[in-house]
């Protein structure tokens, strides 16, 4: 990765331009028996889309907050993602009544009415289905993502040294905070170019995240992110360790 990155957005690019092709995150969910692969080029195009999503119909600026009640999956990797590229506060778990905006999934969707701007659902379904109908108050992702542009720029330059990054309202980093948290903790894992990161850590706090998402992005390595890991049957960790030719495991 280069070594000028300052922000996640940052390390985004670096990825993309090193080898587009090679995956990034691959998400399982044990309970849905559901697997994405997303390879970097995959990755920053949602991330592009988000982010326009985010800047333009949400008409999120730098500085604002936005509360993402989204468990660990690869869409909430995109938003975090999202939310780094234009300058705003992806408060993970946050209060959506302090929020300029909210992004929530299922559970979640009475809790996020506190906030009184704009709200995006997310179905966390297979395949990122469409709901049916829209929770009341809700902007169904699923619908306004497929039609935002493919390339983003921010009106206004990122800046790095502002909040980025809120963990449940006790922690909170800058860009260039979160990306040397980042290094710090890819190199106290041995992650290196090419390895591969088993996470089942949950999203609730800085651990979590950097394991299912930050440091293999910094150390340019990948992560097989897994969601409910409990629900795998015996001997099922091994084998996916095996097929998905894992280096590392965090969990």
């Amino acid at each position: 990765m280069n070594s000028s990155d300052r922000t996640p957005a940052d390390l985004l690019r670096s990825a993309l331009a090193a080898d587009p092709a090679r995956p990034l995150v691959t998400f399982y969910d044990d309970a849905t028996g559901e697997r994405v692969e997303l390879s970097v080029a995959t990755f920053a195009n949602w991330v592009a889309k988000t982010a326009n999503l985010l800047q333009g119909d949400l008409a999120a600026e730098p500085g604002e907050r936005v509360a993402l009640l989204l468990p660990q999956h690869w869409q909430t990797a995109v938003w975090l993602l999202a939310c780094a590229s234009v300058g705003v506060v992806a408060d993970v778990g946050g209060d959506p009544a302090a929020a300029d905006h909210v992004v929530a999934g299922p559970g979640q969707f009475d809790a996020g009415r506190a906030c009184r701007g704009e709200r995006v659902a997310l179905s966390l379904a297979p395949l990122g289905r469409r709901f049916p109908s829209p929770p009341e108050g809700y902007a169904d992702y699923a619908v306004e993502v497929p039609g935002q542009g493919d390339v983003f720029a921010p009106f206004a330059p990122v800046d790095a040294d502002a909040p980025a990054l809120a963990v449940g309202g006790s922690e909170e980093l800058s860009g260039t905070e979160l990306v040397d948290r980042a290094r710090e903790d890819a190199a106290r894992r041995g992650l290196k170019p090419g390895s591969r990161l088993l996470s089942g850590l949950p999203w609730d706090g800085w651990e979590g995240l950097s394991a299912g998402l930050y440091a293999p992005l910094a150390a340019g390595a990948s992560v097989v992110l897994c969601r409910n890991l409990g629900a795998l049957p015996d001997g099922g960790l091994a084998q996916r360790v095996d097929s998905e030719r894992v280096t590392h495991t965090a969990r």
